[in-house]
């Protein structure tokens, strides 16, 4: 929890007390359904929350935006970004239903207002979105031919719209991949270990596709 306070120094008490629940939510939580990997549990605030809002250290949304968090799992980066961005609404998506259990839980125990979870996959949902993140979900190619039909589509936006994908490791040949398929688009490309100094951000990549 010092980590987010740290890099979100004007968090109010609201949103700090939300962060510091969502500990004891997980470990009670992931003891009845795993939605976590066991040995990440402790690393928890490092590796699943602050991996979360390190979009919030890139990018803004403004009030009455609609998010997709597609493949979300146990809420990631949905719930997170849910508490940094109270006024933005986030439809969090996931196949498996058990998973979609545990973020119902977590976003009722926290009383998130501007969260709806679905046990759908992301690209059945009938809705649009200003934006879509994903958190470590699969190849930009077949994610992105996704989620575009759920995208709304307003070239004037001047927030950040299309894809945000949170991901790990050398993604040239995924970019290449992509850009092959999709040569009018722009993917940009963000180092989080510049940003945070914690080893386990080394290899983390932020990719904003639009």
């Amino acid at each position: 929890m010092e980590l987010i306070n740290q890099h979100f120094p004007n968090l109010t008490p609201k949103q700090i007390a939300q962060f510091e629940q969502l500990g004891p939510l997980y470990a009670e939580w992931n003891e009845m359904i795993n939605v976590i990997s066991r040995k990440d549990m402790d690393g928890l605030y490092t590796k699943h929350i602050l991996h979360s809002l390190s979009i919030a250290k890139l990018f803004d949304f403004p009030a009455g935006y609609k998010i997709l968090d597609i493949g979300t799992g146990g809420g990631f980066p949905g719930i997170p970004l849910a508490i940094l961005f109270p006024e933005v609404a986030f439809t969090l998506s996931d196949s498996i239903a058990k998973k979609i259990k545990v973020v119902d839980a977590i976003v009722s125990a926290l009383e998130l207002t501007n969260v709806k979870a679905v046990a759908q996959r992301g690209e059945q949902i009938d809705d649009y979105f200003d934006l879509v993140v994903a958190r470590a979900v699969t190849r930009l190619a077949p994610l992105h031919q996704w989620i575009s039909i759920r995208l709304n589509v307003n070239d004037e936006n001047e927030h950040p719209a299309g894809l945000i994908a949170l991901k790990g490791g050398d993604l040239e040949e995924e970019i290449d991949e992509f850009l092959a398929e999709q040569p009018d688009y722009t993917v940009d490309h963000y180092d989080l270990s510049e940003i945070f100094d914690d080893p386990f951000f080394e290899t983390k990549k932020i990719l904003h596709v639009y």
